[in-house]
């Protein structure tokens, strides 16, 4: 930002009327403080993070000795400050008129006016300038309309956090990406002003907040929520006039739940304080006029589709639970609840193949009411198969007998994605066929959940020829193929959002969303391929359609999970279900999560068990009692039967 810009920006009459402003500038604290005060309010500056300079950079190095012999045909800058401190470093090595000249000979790409305005400074004309809002969308858009990507090599200056959506979105159209780090993000040495900011916005002792970076909002939320007055500090600016410079730290306090009241004309600091100064009386007489109506938004939560009719289940425990809604007692299903532990299902299997019983409607139908009716539990899931979209995609996938399933022609390289084809979610129309059966069976009286496979659970099938242990194959093509992988993550997004809609559309009341092999990923490697594949399904989804997202092996990735989307989250038995709920800041409902072989103790165990499980719920609404993961082959009907039944006598309420 330039100060001095920013100071003529704000001149005039002062309109803030010793309203109590919040500010988190750091480099610019002292401007952000009289620029408050020149318009009549009191200031609060509390910085929220300061900028270490890589030591050494050799990123930075590494960058200029490729760019000078040619090695980038796209450079990629994404904020002005950071265009700054980039040639700041380069030119302790080289001169600043060679690193022009060779930048020339490049693909030049701005996000916005401020690299924009930097590179002019040097004599330099971008090619390609993204349009507003600036985001990371618009510059994917305006750089793919203006060259094929696909073997381009592309250098992306950051400042601070990475941006995988864009990564991953250049990386699906074939580029390699090189980043190139200028600083990274801390949070002040001091933290005294931030904690006393933080404290007087929880309880109400400030009227207007203004922030003006993501940096900012994600430092600042989360040091909230590691002082315990996360959601307190939520609510606090809930009840102020929130200002954002613009859209990317927009979008960053919508992802954390902070609703924005406005934003400037331009995205310059003197602009931010003048919108506060006219507008933010209005906005606080409005919300202390109506303070019943002042919402906290839920954090991270992705955009979704438009809402279709409401289901007729919409005041169902099962459906109250996934809207963290009270309900008279904590509703129960379990996952593989149609299964072979059933004799029923066995008698039916010993006549039919797996594949055929997915495949006749009428079958699939009988042994998703035939274990609803047996069970007594709260919600029927269709039964079906994770693998069923790999099918049409020719891949040959076949269920072996002991060995499960197997893909004859396994994708590994992007010649083997070009042969796979894509789906239609009407090939799978058999499924809806068979979920429209179950709801004119007990449609009326119970909820039917819908299914699909996660893109990273079917990619590692697809990839590994089959079940796996370590990956190898997957993680393998994942790091050396990241073009390859991406596009066949947005293809199965595709499909698997398509494939959820179909069964929403044929009478599904919800859907869930089996991850089974993610726990193999780190949270490094899950942000950048995964998450944005996962958020692009899930968004996908009409928004009042309650979305399950579970994985086994994830208590690594919780948070991320969230972030990526859902109305509730699954957890397996491997996490304590009161530290994951408080890890997830109670924003979301949770599932389980009882462990499987728990169901071969006696009654009375499951029974105590049961009741551990409820406790770590603490009658919270939002639990939806479950397995950590499948029913087993060898367990006994009548402990199911008791489960369920403890279930709803000791959550009674």
């Amino acid at each position: 930002m330039d100060a001095s810009d920013d100071m003529n920006t704000a001149g005039g009459a002062a309109g803030l009327n010793s309203l109590r402003v919040v500010a988190f500038e750091s480099r610019m604290a002292a401007e952000v403080a009289a620029l408050i005060e020149r318009r009549g309010g009191q200031a609060i500056v509390a910085p929220a993070m300061r900028e270490v300079p890589l030591e050494d950079n050799q990123a930075a190095f590494d960058f200029a000795a490729r760019l000078l012999v040619g090695d980038f045909d796209v450079v990629v800058f994404l904020t002005g400050v950071g265009t700054r401190a980039l040639f700041t470093v380069i030119e302790t090595r080289h001169l600043r008129e060679t690193i022009v000249e060779a930048l020339k000979r490049s693909m030049v790409v701005v996000r916005g006016p401020k690299p924009l305005s930097v590179l002019r400074e040097l004599g330099l004309q971008p090619q390609v300038v993204a349009p507003e809002p600036n985001t990371w969308r618009e510059l994917l858009a305006m750089l793919s309309a203006a060259t094929n990507l696909s073997g381009k090599r592309v250098a992306i200056q950051e400042y601070g956090v990475s941006n995988r959506e864009l990564i991953a979105g250049l990386e699906a159209r074939g580029a390699e990406v090189v980043i190139v780090p200028v600083y990274r993000w801390a949070l002040p040495l001091d933290r005294g002003p931030l904690l006393d900011a933080l404290r007087k916005i929880a309880a109400g002792e400030a009227d207007v907040a203004i922030f003006t970076s993501s940096h900012q909002v994600t430092n600042v939320i989360s040091v909230a929520d590691a002082e315990g007055v996360g959601d307190a500090v939520r609510r606090g600016l809930a009840a102020m006039a929130v200002g954002s410079v613009g859209p990317v730290c927009s979008e960053q306090l919508r992802a954390h739940g902070v609703k924005v009241d406005f934003e400037p004309e331009h995205p310059k600091l003197g602009h931010l304080v003048k919108e506060a100064a006219a507008r933010a009386a209005a906005i606080l007489a409005t919300k202390r006029a109506h303070p019943s109506r002042i919402e906290v938004a839920v954090p991270r939560a992705p955009r979704r589709a438009a809402t279709i009719a409401a289901s007729p289940h919409h005041d169902h425990p099962m459906l109250k639970a996934c809207r963290r809604e009270a309900t008279p007692f904590t509703p129960i299903w379990l996952m593989r609840q149609a299964g072979r532990y059933m004799p029923e299902y066995r008698r039916v299997r010993d006549q039919h193949s797996f594949i055929e019983l997915c495949q006749r409607p009428e079958i699939a139908a009988e042994v998703t009411v035939t274990a609803v009716e047996r069970l007594g539990v709260d919600a029927a899931i269709i039964f079906a198969d994770i693998l069923l979209p790999l099918i049409p995609m020719g891949v040959g996938l076949r269920y072996e007998k002991g060995d499960g399933p197997v893909i004859d022609r396994p994708i590994r390289t992007a010649a083997d994605l070009e042969r796979a084809h894509d789906v239609d979610g009407a090939e799978l129309g058999y499924v809806g066929d068979s979920i429209k059966l179950v709801k004119s069976a007990i449609g009326a009286r119970i909820p039917i959940i819908g299914f699909a496979g996660a893109p990273f659970t079917l990619a590692s099938y697809l990839i590994e020829g089959g079940s796996a242990r370590q990956y190898q194959a997957t993680k393998t093509l994942m790091y050396t193929q990241p073009d390859v992988w991406h596009r066949l993550m947005e293809m199965l997004a595709r499909v698997t959002a398509g494939y959820l809609n179909m069964q929403i559309a044929a009478g599904a009341d919800l859907v869930q969303l089996f991850d089974s092999w993610v726990g193999s990923l780190g949270p490094d490697d899950y942000r950048r391929f995964v998450l944005p594949h996962m958020t692009s399904v899930i968004a996908a989804i009409p928004a009042n359609v309650p979305v399950i997202h579970f994985g086994t092996g994830t208590g690594n990735l919780l948070e991320l999970m969230r972030e990526a989307g859902g109305d509730v989250i699954g957890l397996d038995w491997r996490v304590d279900l009161a530290e994951a709920w408080a890890r997830l800041d109670y924003a979301v409902a949770v599932q389980g999560n009882l462990d499987p072989i728990a169901l071969f103790a006696d009654v009375a165990e499951i029974r105590e068990r049961a009741r551990a499980i409820l406790a770590k719920a603490a009658g919270r609404s939002g639990h939806i009692f479950n397995l950590g993961h499948g029913i087993l082959p060898e367990t006994p009907v009548d402990h199911v039967i008791a489960l369920v039944d403890a279930v709803h006598e000791l959550s009674r309420r």
